[in-house]
């Protein structure tokens, strides 16, 4: 093909995939049938993670849930089972090793069957600042934060690519678009999990695996325990996530095979805007919106959980 003809095909392309993205802005696309998938959610405990697998398992999915908690697994199978699950399985897995992950992996798929949608949602923060982060927990954030997400893949994912047929879900972070302070290392973990999901999906085009969906969820703080004594400057403007309100747009999103989901929605024009403004501009922007000190008043979850 030539120069011209590429670059003809390319304007065309271009054109009606911004033009689809505007449709579905409006009305938005089918919702897919979840339930007979086999959902794995990491982090399954507690948060997020629990509200997914009720949610999950209210739509008739098989409902594999893993937490390092044994405590937090219970309430959550607990949960599940009220809200209609009809299959709920539950495992102690550390995420921050991998062989515990592949472990585990190895006995859902004996006792379960092969996870069709893998949802990554355990997470860790330290909420210090970077010089006063211990090493080890400096390595830990990357190892639950990032690393996981290399191993659940490597153990989920075959099985996914023979089938032509998956979901992978990254429950990334605002924090993963920009930095801020007393977070260099959330931060980090954050946006590596945002690039290997990308770079994931772009691996199941080139492969022709278009039956392997990805979404990529970049939420703002929630009201979860996680991040205990942070409060919004603007609520107004970027207010404190109901974790309610964030589930069921994750799972709308799952469900509509959405790619990216910014939580709240004004993060993607704060993105733009950060895109092509000077750094000095887009410091005064974070400064304005409180998230340049907002770590300030951290205190996180209380040491027993």
């Amino acid at each position: 093909m030539n120069f011209f003809l590429e670059t003809l095909k390319f304007i065309v392309l271009l054109v009606y995939y911004i033009l689809e993205s505007l449709v579905f802005l409006v009305v938005p696309g089918r919702k897919k049938n979840v339930s007979g998938e086999i959902v794995l959610i990491t982090g399954a405990g507690s948060g997020i993670g629990r509200l997914l697998a009720v949610k999950f398992a209210s739509l008739g999915a098989t409902v594999v849930l893993w937490d390092i908690n044994q405590e937090g697994l219970n309430g959550a199978v607990r949960q599940a089972r009220e809200n209609g699950a009809g299959r709920v399985h539950s495992y102690i897995c550390d995420c921050s090793k991998r062989q515990d992950v592949y472990r585990v992996a190895d006995q859902v798929k004996k006792e379960v069957g092969d996870v069709s949608i893998l949802i990554n949602n355990a997470g860790i923060v330290i909420g210090k600042r970077f010089l006063d982060s211990p090493d080890s927990l400096v390595e830990k954030t990357m190892e639950v934060n990032t690393m996981a997400h290399f191993w659940t893949y490597k153990a989920f994912l075959p099985a996914m690519i023979a089938a032509n047929h998956g979901h992978l879900v990254s429950i990334s972070s605002c924090a993963g678009l920009c930095g801020t302070s007393q977070a260099s290392d959330y931060c980090a973990s954050k946006f590596a999990a945002i690039g290997f999901a990308e770079s994931i999906d772009m691996e199941m085009r080139t492969l022709r695996k278009a039956g392997v969906k990805t979404t990529i969820v970049c939420p703002y703080l929630m009201n979860t325990g996680m991040f205990d004594g942070v409060k919004s400057k603007w609520p107004h403007v970027l207010p404190i996530l109901d974790p309610e309100y964030v589930a069921e747009r994750i799972i709308s999103a799952v469900r509509r095979n959405q790619e990216v989901l910014f939580i709240p929605r004004i993060t993607y024009f704060l993105c733009f805007l950060k895109s092509f403004l000077p750094v000095k501009a887009t410091v005064l922007i974070v400064d304005y919106l409180g998230i340049l000190d907002i770590m300030n008043t951290f205190k996180g979850r209380p040491k027993k959980e």
